[in-house]
């Protein structure tokens, strides 16, 4: 099958699946399925960084990348559990036929996953239209990356933000502030993530079988690594 086909056919796919699970799972499924994302996401990791730890030369350089995998460790754990955690910060308030914490960790994952979906977009358009191509934001960690696609990325999340008013109770002040921080959070994760694949030296963190050809576990959640903490934090404040 074709690679690209492959991959949008596996994205509509897990998309249906995440809003199913997001609205209609009980707390304790979410929580079990997150331990497993945890978990697979953790196995890819330490395959990765062991397969290339093995080869590194510099003590210092190598502890130092440790380091840095401790913290994209951290960022995966963290973001997991928060999303886990965010259908009982809301008690058992609904908002329609769905409880609102359910409502609420799909608002979290769709604007930060429809900023991934803008920014492709805009930087697709905007490289084909532009003389010369688009702005490379940071072309030696992400090649793809351009100020063009994170303008896209702004863009798509704020719109979806505001699209969940009804549902959030949010004015249209947050809703921007949420989607604006949904996309640069989100932009900031994919970009420690690439990083990471750049030292690795793989295109994509696949390490698994059910996972070759579709990105890995890591590809999947990268714009969720520090977004899903930071938004907790701020859809708790009054303003």
């Amino acid at each position: 099958m074709n690679p690209i086909l492959k991959r949008t056919l596996t994205g509509l796919a897990v998309g249906a699946v995440v809003i199913c699970a997001a609205l209609f799972a009980p707390e304790s499924v979410i929580w079990f399925a997150v331990s497993v994302l945890t978990a697979l996401a953790g196995m890819e990791f330490s395959a990765l960084y062991d397969s290339k730890a093995k080869m590194a030369q510099a003590h210092d350089f190598a502890l130092l990348v440790r380091f840095a995998g401790y913290l994209l460790g951290w960022a995966v754990v963290s973001c997991l559990v928060v999303l886990a955690f965010m259908p009982s910060r809301y008690g058992d308030a609904t908002c329609g036929p769905f409880r609102l914490g359910n409502v609420m960790l799909l608002y979290v994952i769709a604007i930060v996953k429809f900023s991934d979906v803008g920014g492709f977009a805009f930087g697709l358009t905007s490289a084909k239209m532009m003389k010369g191509g688009n702005h490379k934001m940071c072309p030696t960690i992400s090649p793809n990356k351009s100020w063009e696609g994170l303008f896209g990325s702004i863009f798509a999340s704020c719109l979806v933000s505001c699209s969940f008013m009804g549902a959030t109770g949010f004015g249209v002040v947050k809703s921007l502030a949420c989607g604006v921080t949904a996309a640069l959070v989100g932009t900031a994760g994919d970009l420690v993530e690439s990083k990471f694949k750049r030292w690795v030296g793989v295109k994509d963190s696949s390490t698994m079988k059910i996972t070759n050809g579709m990105g890995g576990f890591l590809d999947m959640i990268d714009s969720l690594l520090f977004a899903p903490a930071v938004l907790y934090f701020l859809m708790g404040l009054d303003f």
